[in-house]
């Protein structure tokens, strides 16, 4: 060593330590300090070139920075080689003594500076514009030189100059150390942006900050400090938000989870076997982002070893002021490397949580894009296992489980590793006395299996309750106006309140759990410090407890604290999250639609090719049976049977979307389909027709003239570019089919599936799109078309008949092939004679005559067809149980979650103030602003009730004081003197006995205040749902018209869980924090004053810290939570249109919109991210300066403070930087979360309807007894500010009369039924009915009283009885009279269960016709003076219309009749007609009078229907 270092020894005590001006030697300096940092720049430059040079890199420009950078180093290595030749030069002279460890150490540092030369250049070449590599090497340089600096300073040569050794090792050192600070400083910014290539493309608009932040800005996120000042200055908007980071967007990360997902998908290969390969999600989690997370795990491991750190040097502390003679600058080395070690911590613990919570971010965005795709391909029979509820959950509740449980997965290794070794420095302190503690530990983990197992059940549990509420508010609000016009509300609400109060019960369960979890979570550190100290003074009377021992093991029992507590919380989330993936595991695994059940071809070859095909809607059944069918190419084929025979499930054959049994189905070239109940998007009319193909206006003018919608665009507000609401809910039913039509004739596709298109609209317009688009003339002649319809005068003029008869084909041919052989087809037309009034059937009906005998053989016929109808429309048809999902609505699934099944609401109801407006229906969702106003709170408090509130206040402060007690009666303890090395007895047992009351009290006072507080805010949630709710239901139809029932139904899901579940919990955290925080203020303050001095400015730079924490987070969470909706809102959308999807191909784009949708919520979601880890870095900081401050007042003091004072005061300091940092982030999280509060409010204050009941005004039981209905000078409008859509009417409707209500699109017909169910309000003038004023009546006591068979058939998830009647007022005997007079005895009879049958969601088990006649057996219940048919069988077949309005004549012949006409053959009978024009009565006659003036519109309707010549 003397030969390497010269005279100096590599380690000298008496040098660094035992001295009162430490120092390292010479050789120590020129070793250790030189060759570490070159160790580490070394070791890592290796990995950094071989990553580096394997990217595809980017110039950088010259910048002054990246000058200064190279100069500095070139002046560093010049430096050190002239330090070097000098030592070569000189060697020889005896005057200068150079040892080799002076030479190494020189040239070890050239090699270095040379190194970090080239990775510059590398790094400039490669587009890298900042290393934490360098930034690393510099600051340890900076550290180790900052020794032989100071060295050189302290000793500083006689001579600098004339050729002394002492003066060169000075100035060598002297000009090194500023270079090394100045590099490093130089380092702490970033270079210019690299140079783009030519042509090459700008991703983002507004790219993200930190991908331009130097390391050191990415460390301690300086660079969202612009964000958080904005964020402060003014609330912040979308646009202010940056565009998110390449690797977090769904572009980059749904590819990588399809490449490791081993499930069924698009495109992945099943077994040879036939097995469904089954998936994980966990597995598949893993291998995207394993190696991600197991650096994360490596920055937790090492910030829980560091932990560690500061009960030795708090041991060392009090140690230190027990001794006065210990020199007074290594106090100050304790407070440094306590502090040091807290600012690598909080460094360290920021980057741990940046790095999982970007994880969680991008599982959220593969398995939401996961679970959207899959909803695209499943099929209908996995379908039906999935409620809309559970899917629905999966992508708002059960993935959010998962992306929580990542964040603090950790802890289940973290946790057992801080109390293992917590255990093992205890043992060193107390000896064998730990192992009570561990025993005590071990007791209690049976205790939290039982809670968990508890938990786990009443979880599951409440995921099913929820579920059951979510999809109950879903069908309600799909079916709003359905329950208002029946006066329906009051029961639906009961069945979501009695739900509700089950989540309530199991909440309660689970509050009184969470209570017994906080009594032992709370009691067990105390407890296991307790048992421990016990054990420890009564094993041995030496032993004593001075204030070491009792502070350093009490710092290290409040190390175990945490991890203890969140242990079994994690164990808690990971069977929450277990159950989370299960469920996504089965919907992600469940069977898909059969990509092979239809064979596409090219080339030659028919467009449409069945041979020897069975198909089902369910495994075990079968629908169509034996099915051989080919369709020519460019030919017209029409399908054609009764109700149920199979027509809709051969277009679904077609399609694939049927379980194909047997057989073999080919397809040719692009499909178009319009679905029988159209698919209308939230968006522009234009954009619904175009549905994402380009626009060639020739091609789009004439597809919107063919398909009739001229005169609706010139109606509609802003024309093409009116937004349509969801479900085309400011449409007619014909508009939506002949828009459904249009969107496939714009198509410009090979073949045609329309399923019946031409039911829903008038006849003279059905006339029009036949001829000029379906029919051998239209714009779609030469493609090759299969229409299903009713229409028998169209079936003359198709090239092709099929006639489907019990799920096969009966028969098919030509025309007259078919009328000749006197068959199927014979009877299906004379079944349909006198549907129809026109020349195309008399026609019709002559060849019929021919071909069967004469008039009287029709006749029979048609009364043997009729008779064998009724009956198959009763039972048989429905007794196969045949799923019409797919055929009758076009969704392929079940009723989606936001679709909303409201009656036809006229294009009057559009906004007409100015051209935006005119273009908007759906109100956009606000984001409120600024900070939550202090009503909402007002609002919650009074909801959780004040003396509740201020009894939990009370119980927190009282724990609180037995916390601090206990540990100033430990204080006492540790300082109470010894007799003769031993503590007295009596003094023992005192102080031990008093300790323990203490924390019994401590654990009773949480647990009553955990109970107290959990129950008081169950209470507020279930009052502010229930005002929600109520609010909601009595909410007028234009809050639903211009509100997607998504966010409504966001309300109920999303906000109620969090007003459940989340703002509870994090209001316990908050009054805890507060009540710590100011706790360990006051008990460091009292041992310190002069900590007072310190505390102040602190609290200053906490308070803006955390006002610009606060605002900015605060928005952010706001604009996150607004963003969340409209993913929900497409993914029901999407539901709902499936199979149109599909079949048009257009998977690729909704997928492309969806995860658009979701990169703009992640968008608003992670700079709340990036907030939270700028926040702790920066409290966490101020906590750590806490600490540094009562270590220096302890270290100052030291002679006026008793070791006890300084244990209490640095033991309690340690605790506050974490709670510091909860305090202001649970301040945030009360604020963002009361945001729900906030939300639930508003919807909890929404416009109402009038009184449903006013029991001052309450008509006789018997009223209307006559049903005369007077109109006088009535007008209205749908909402403020809008064109009114009746003007003056005046009319008077007599008793028993049937009166016909016609008028061209747009005219007001349902305006006037919605005016006499009060679905819309009087503007002027009046309605009476039986001479009593409606408008002064209560609304259910005017809807409660009429009747109405609505257009939708709507029914919803529940019995058969339910649907019916479900106020339980009718016996079983009506009900079944109600049944047998609606044609579905029968039916109902031979089910198994018979009224009780259950109806699937959206009466999905039952064909469309069956919905109708139960929604007329529903009118035959009511049985009242008044019946409205609001174009009640424009939605099905001829022949459940022939049903309903033979009923209709038998059952309501005394009865006022109004019937809103689409078929004008169907109010050709009626006592008068009504004919409306732009909201007036423009004639009022009888029919015969009418058609008699031919200068009247009803004349000039008749002779468009072809009613007269």
């Amino acid at each position: 060593m003397e030969d390497f270092c010269g005279n100096s020894s590599f380690w000298d005590d008496y040098v660094t330590w035992n001295t009162t001006k430490p120092d390292f030697t010479p050789c120590f300096e020129q070793t250790v300090l030189v060759w570490g940092p070159t160790a580490f720049l070394f070791f890592l430059a290796t990995f950094d070139f071989a990553s580096r040079l394997r990217s595809k890199g980017r110039h950088i420009p010259a910048s002054i920075l990246l000058i200064a950078k190279t100069v500095g180093v070139w002046a560093l290595i010049i430096l050190h080689t002239v330090h070097l030749s000098l030592t070569f030069r000189l060697e020889g002279d005896d005057k200068y003594e150079f040892y080799k460890a002076e030479r190494y150490s020189t040239i070890v540092r050239i090699a270095a500076y040379i190194l970090v030369f080239l990775l510059m250049v590398l790094h400039k070449t490669k587009g890298v514009r900042t290393s934490g590599l360098l930034f690393y090497y510099w600051f340890f340089s900076m550290l180790c030189d900052v020794f032989p600096f100071q060295t050189a300073l302290r000793n500083p040569p006689d001579v600098i100059s004339g050729g002394n050794k002492d003066g060169l090792y000075y100035l060598i050192h002297v000009m090194n150390f500023p270079i090394v600070v100045v590099m490093f400083l130089l380092n702490c910014w970033a270079d210019k942006a690299p140079i783009r290539d030519a042509g090459e493309k700008v991703v983002d608009v507004r790219p993200c900050p930190e991908t331009s932040a130097s390391y050191l800005s990415q460390l301690v996120f300086f660079w969202f400090e612009g964000l958080a000042r904005l964020g402060f200055s003014r609330p912040l908007e979308a646009t202010d938000l940056w565009d998110l980071n390449r690797k977090d967007t769904s572009r980059y990360q749904v590819p990588i989870y399809d490449k490791y997902w081993s499930g069924p998908g698009e495109g992945k290969l099943q077994p040879v076997d036939g097995s469904i390969a089954e998936g994980s999600v966990f597995v598949t989690m893993m291998k995207i982002f394993g190696s991600t997370f197991l650096l994360a795990a490596s920055l937790k491991f090492i910030q829980d070893l560091l932990n560690f750190v500061s009960p030795e040097i708090l041991k060392l502390l009090i140690a230190f002021v027990k001794d006065d003679e210990v020199e007074a600058w290594k106090g100050f080395l304790y407070v440094a490397i306590l502090f040091g070690t807290s600012i690598i911590q909080t460094i360290f613990l920021a980057q741990y949580f940046h790095q999982v919570f970007l994880i969680s971010m991008r599982i959220r965005t593969a398995l939401t894009s996961a679970v959207y795709r899959k909803a695209l391909r499943i099929s209908n029979v996995a379908r039906k296992a999935s409620t809309i509820g559970e899917i629905v959950n999966l992508m708002s509740v059960d993935i959010q489980k998962l992306m929580d449980t990542t964040l603090y997965i950790n802890m289940l290794w973290s946790a057992p590793l801080q109390i293992g070794l917590s255990l093992y420095f205890l043992w060193n302190i107390l000896g064998p006395s730990v192992l009570a503690g561990v025993l005590v530990m071990i007791l209690l983990i049976p205790v939290n299996g039982v809670i968990a197992g508890r938990v786990r059940k009443l979880q599951i549990q409440q995921m099913k309750n929820k579920d059951s509420r979510v999809k109950m508010m879903s069908e309600i609000l799909s079916g709003i106006k359905v329950l208002k016009l029946y006066a329906w509300e009051p029961s639906f609400e009961q069945q979501v309140m009695d739900i509700r109060g089950k989540e309530m019960n199991v909440l309660k369960k689970a509050a009184y759990l969470h209570a017994g979890t906080s009594f032992v979570w709370a009691c067990a550190p105390f407890v296991v410090s307790l048992v421990t100290f016990a054990t420890y003074v009564l094993i041995d009377e030496n032993n004593v407890l001075d204030a070491e021992k009792a502070f350093v093991s009490l710092t290290l029992f409040n190390i175990m604290k945490m991890p203890m507590t969140v242990l079994p919380m994690m164990i808690v989330a990971s069977v929450e999250a277990s159950v989370a993936l299960k469920r996504l595991n089965k919907f992600l695994n469940a069977e898909e639609v059969d990509e092979n059940a239809v064979i596409e071809e090219r080339g030659a070859g028919e467009p449409v090719q069945i041979q020897d095909g069975n198909f089902s809607w369910e495994p075990e059944t079968t629908c169509l049976k034996n099915i051989n069918l080919k369709v020519k190419e460019g030919s017209l084929v029409a399908v054609v049977g009764v109700v149920g025979s199979g027509k809709s499930s051969l277009l679904s054959s077609i399609l694939g979307e049927m379980i194909k049994v047997s057989g073999r189905v080919k397809r040719k070239g692009k499909v178009a389909y319009v679905a029988q109940q159209a698919w209308i998007q939230n968006c522009s009319l234009k954009d619904n027709v175009l549905f994402g193909e380009g626009l060639d206006e020739g091609k789009y003018k004439e597809v919107i003239d063919t398909c009739a919608l001229g005169p609706d665009l010139d109606i509609l507000p802003a024309g093409d570019r009116t937004e349509i609401g969801e479900k085309g809910v400011n449409l007619s039913g014909g508009q939506k089919q002949r828009v459904s039509l249009a969107r496939a004739a714009y198509s410009k596709s090979d073949l045609y599936l329309l399923d019946d298109p031409l039911s829903a609209v008038d006849a003279h317009v059905g006339k029009h799109i036949f001829e000029q688009v379906l029919g051998p003339n239209g714009i779609l002649k030469g493609t090759t078309r299969v229409l299903v319809t009713h229409g028998i005068t169209y079936l003359p003029q198709v090239d092709h008949i099929v006639v489907m008869k019990d799920g096969e084909i009966s028969e098919e041919g030509t025309y007259r092939e078919l009328l000749e052989k006197k068959g199927a087809f014979a009877d299906f037309l004379a079944l349909h004679m006198g549907s129809e009034e026109s020349e195309e059937y008399e026609t019709v009906l002559q060849e019929l005559e021919e071909v069967l005998g004469g008039k009287e053989k029709v006749l029979e016929r048609q009364q043997s067809q009729i008779s064998d109808t009724i009956s198959e429309a009763a039972d048989g048809l429905a007794a196969r149980k045949r799923r019409v999902s797919t055929a009758s609505n076009g969704s392929g699934s079940k009723m989606p979650l936001l679709r909303r099944q409201t009656s036809v609401i006229k294009k009057e109801d559009t906004p007409t103030r100015t051209p935006a407006s005119r273009e908007r229906l759906i109100e956009v969702e606000k984001a409120e602003t600024g900070s939550v106003k202090k009503d909402v709170y007002f609002h919650y408090f009074r909801a959780i009730g004040v003396p509740m509130g201020l009894f939990t206040l009370l119980l927190n402060v009282i724990y609180q004081g037995f916390q601090v007690g206990s540990s100033v009666w430990l204080t006492k303890w540790s300082n109470e003197p010894t007799v003769n090395g031993t503590f007295p007895t009596d003094k023992r047992d005192m102080y031990l006995g008093v300790y323990g009351a203490l924390g019994l009290a401590l654990g009773i006072s949480i647990m009553v205040g955990t109970v107290v507080m959990s129950l008081a805010m169950l209470k507020a949630a279930f009052a502010m749902h229930n005002i929600m709710l109520s609010h909601v239901l009595k909410s007028p139809m234009s809050f639903f018209d211009t509100t997607p029932l998504g966010r409504i139904v966001n309300r109920f899901s999303k906000d109620v869980d969090v007003v459940d579940n989340t703002l509870p919990m994090n209001m316990r955290s908050w009054i805890q924090c507060l009540f710590t925080v100011l706790a360990t203020i006051t008990i460091i303050s009292v041992s310190t004053p002069w900590f007072i001095a310190a505390i102040v400015p602190l609290a200053v730079v906490y308070y803006l810290i955390t006002k610009f924490y606060v605002a900015t987070s605060r928005q952010l969470k706001r604009l996150e939570s607004v963003s969340r909706s409209p993913i929900y809102s497409h993914f029901g959308e999407t539901l709902t249109g499936c199979t149109t999807i599909r079949a048009y191909g257009m998977q690729p784009r909704f997928i492309t919109e969806s995860e658009l949708k979701v990169d703009y919520n992640q968008k608003c979601y992670y700079p709340s991210i990036v907030a939270n880890r700028w926040l702790a870095v920066r409290l966490e900081t101020i906590g750590n300066l806490i600490v540094l401050f009562a270590g220096l007042f302890a270290v100052l003091g030291r002679e006026t403070l008793d070791a006890g004072t300084v244990g209490l005061s640095i033991s309690y300091a340690l605790q506050i930087t974490q709670t510091l940092n909860w305090l202001v982030r649970m301040t945030s999280e009360v604020e963002t979360n009361a945001v729900a509060v906030e939300r639930m409010k508003e919807y909890g204050e929404t416009p109402q309807e009038a009184e449903w009941e006013m029991p001052e005004r309450k008509p006789a039981l018997t009223w209307p007894d006559k049903g005369q209905i007077t109109f006088d000078r009535y007008q209205t409008r749908y909402r403020e500010g809008l064109d009114l859509v009746l003007r003056n009417v005046t009319c008077v409707i007599e008793p028993s009369e049937k009166v016909g209500i016609v008028g061209r699109t747009g005219a007001g017909k349902s305006s006037l039924t919605n005016a006499l169910f009060r679905i819309v309000e009087a503007t002027g003038g009046f309605i009476s009915i039986d001479e009593q004023n409606i408008a002064k009546l209560g609304l259910h006591d005017v809807r409660g009283r009429l009747t109405i068979i609505p257009q939708d058939p709507v029914l919803f998830s529940g019995t058969l009885r339910m649907n019916l009647d479900p106020f339980q007022k009718y016996t079983d005997d009506q009900l079944w009279r109600a049944l047998e007079l609606a044609h579905l005895k029968n039916f109902v009879s031979e089910l198994p269960t018979g009224l009780q049958h259950e109806i699937s969601e959206g009466g999905e088990n039952l064909s469309v016709g069956q919905r109708q006649l139960v929604c007329l057996a529903r009118a035959l219940l009511r049985k009242t003076k008044i019946l409205c048919l609001d174009e009640a069988t424009a939605a099905v077949d001829l022949d459940t219309d022939d049903l309903i309005q033979r009923t209709i004549r038998e059952e309501f012949k005394d009865a006022t009749v109004i019937t809103i006409a689409h078929r004008l053959n169907t109010i050709m009978d009626s006592t008068r007609v009504m004919v409306l024009d732009k909201g007036e009565v423009c004639e009022f006659d009888t029919p015969s009078n009418l058609l008699r003036n031919k200068d009247s519109i009803f004349y000039a309707m008749a002779k468009d229907a072809g009613i007269v010549s």
